[in-house]
């Protein structure tokens, strides 16, 4: 499955759940995730690759410091792995 297609499957999930589910570029850097996920009371940010994709070493530093700051911040390569990294956080419904 391409990378494309994850992407879309992710973001008409986010859009059912009413959450945003953006596409930011850091002008600054490198290695910012696909996808910043706002909710109610949360944000995580996802990194998507194909099955066997690679993650460049700017993208795991990036990721690294996000979960140092205390937010979800995954790699995955399907909408099942999207879904399972949102598990344990506390989503409240607006």
């Amino acid at each position: 499955m391409r990378e494309s297609a994850i992407e879309r499957d992710i973001a008409r999930y986010c859009d059912a759940q009413g959450w945003l589910c953006l596409k930011l570029v850091d002008k600054g850097g490198r290695g910012f995730p696909d996808r910043t996920i706002i909710g109610p009371s949360f944000a995580a940010f996802v990194e998507i690759k194909k099955p066997g994709g690679r993650v460049s070493l700017h993208q795991q530093r990036r990721l690294a410091s996000l979960r140092e700051l205390g937010f979800v911040a995954e790699v995955v390569t399907s909408i099942e792995e999207f879904k399972q990294c949102l598990v344990h956080i506390p989503i409240s419904k607006p």
